[in-house]
């Protein structure tokens, strides 16, 4: 049950950042890189403050934190100058879906048929939802964006799996991607006001710091499958967030996905009680 309730705190906290980011960026109350610098400076500063020194910034599997949280951010920010929370949402965690399954496969923990059903009937629910004329057109440019921030938290996702302090680790990776944001994004044509700094900060240290760091603490009790399909589930959390408080358009497509979506969700994670029963 505690497990449970903590999944769903962490999805929540994902969806948020979709909807925070396209709030401030989207609305222009700060460019992609500032928003992406100060989410990564603010992450990083509340997670070494609550690790208390435990951080290790040369630990294993540092480099690869790193880079595919920077990855993930850039291309993450940059995404929603023009795409709408719920449908930049329903992008990335369907690459984060693909990449996860996939890498499960090529290195021999293959899914089972159950789980592979699941995620089936999951993409279709994406697919619905993205199907032209639901209400946002989708950009070439910005959906490869998204595309590779995908890939970039499917690596992240999949470099978690070992953590042994969640927060600490979690913390690292901030701190060390920080200058890689910095060397990368900082530039002249930065701007804010003071809305969108707060969204940033928040963004920075609420629902990514702490999300990200519980979510590391999640992942070695789930399967890697099974954790690529729970993340189908922020999308539709981010398309009904979106549509509540930034007026974004609700159809009835949008909640028939959100029904498959969850429907396969629940195939899929409950394939490991399934065959316990059995025996």
């Amino acid at each position: 049950m505690k497990l449970a309730v903590l999944i769903v705190v962490t999805m929540i906290a994902f969806a948020s950042n979709s909807l925070l980011n396209r709030m401030a960026v989207g609305a222009g109350a700060i460019d992609a890189s500032g928003f992406a610098v100060l989410r990564v400076l603010a992450g990083a500063v509340t997670l070494a403050l609550l690790a208390r020194g435990r951080i290790k910034l040369f630990g294993p599997g540092r480099a690869i934190g790193a880079v595919s949280l920077g990855v993930y951010m850039i291309g993450f920010s940059l995404a929603y100058r023009t795409l709408d929370a719920g449908l930049g949402a329903l992008i990335l965690f369907g690459t984060v879906q693909i990449g996860m399954f996939g890498w499960s496969t090529w290195t021999g923990n293959r899914p089972t048929a159950r789980q592979i059903a699941g995620a089936g009937v999951a993409f279709t629910g994406l697919v619905i939802a993205l199907w032209p004329g639901q209400g946002a057109a989708v950009g070439l440019g910005s959906s490869f964006l998204m595309l590779l921030a995908g890939l970039g938290w499917a690596a992240y996702t999949l470099n978690g799996r070992g953590a042994t302090d969640p927060l600490a680790e979690t913390g690292a990776n901030f701190v060390m991607c920080l200058p890689l944001m910095c060397l990368l994004f900082l530039g002249p044509a930065m701007h804010a006001n003071f809305y969108g700094v707060v969204l940033a900060i928040i963004c920075g240290a609420a629902t990514s710091g702490l999300g990200y760091a519980l979510w590391y603490w999640v992942l070695p009790q789930v399967k890697a499958q099974s954790a690529a399909v729970l993340q189908l589930s922020v999308p539709i959390i981010a398309i009904a967030g979106g549509a509540l408080f930034l007026g974004e358009t609700l159809t009835l497509a949008v909640a028939i996905a959100a029904a498959l979506v969850v429907g396969g969700i629940a195939l899929a994670v409950t394939s490991g009680s399934a065959r316990a029963g059995r025996k």
